[in-house]
């Protein structure tokens, strides 16, 4: 019957153990690489993840040997600690990040960002809305951070400057 579906019981025997091998294994390099590779994700980290999947897939199907499979897994995890420790160091100016952008300075929208940022007005509003702003005028800045989410400032307290450090477009704010 196997034969039908074009295998044989071996192949998937094969298959299986790579399946258990391979996710075990990228299990356990998500747990030494620790939560930073489970966050938002920057472009390095999107990159990274789809590497990951490839390599995964190819592992468990068998286009690639189960021992180079699960090397090929562990350079990956390897490059993205390389890298994420790196970033924490400040050494490599921005080339795995995008910069974190304002979108709006007090009340007033960003036209200008807001386009370099690709995002919509609405998709703006939606992101006001799921942080609780009722008016523009709670807002002090919106921010789209290096991982694509949207920070919301609210007016009342004084930010500190160092929060927008690195936050292209902040000049707006002075």
């Amino acid at each position: 019957m196997l034969s039908e579906l074009g295998a044989e019981w071996q192949r998937f025997a094969v298959v299986v153990v790579a399946a258990v091998v391979a996710y075990t294994a990228v299990i356990a390099m998500t747990r030494l690489a620790g939560l930073r590779s489970l966050a938002q994700m920057s472009s390095f980290d999107f990159a990274a993840t789809v590497a990951v999947g490839s390599t995964l897939s190819s592992t468990i199907t068998g286009s690639v040997p189960l021992a180079a499979g699960v090397l090929a897994l562990a350079m990956l995890f390897l490059l993205q600690y390389v890298v994420a420790t790196l970033r924490r160091r400040g050494l490599l100016g921005g080339a795995a990040d995008n910069a974190p952008m304002l979108l709006m300075a007090g009340p007033e929208v960003l036209e200008d960002n807001l386009r370099h940022v690709r995002l919509s007005r609405q998709e703006l509003w939606s992101q006001l809305r799921q942080a609780g702003v009722h008016s523009r005028s709670q807002v002090h800045a919106v921010v789209m951070e290096t991982t694509g989410s949207i920070s919301v400032l609210r007016t009342g307290e004084p930010v500190d400057d160092e929060l927008l450090a690195g936050v292209r477009g902040a000049e707006a704010l002075r």
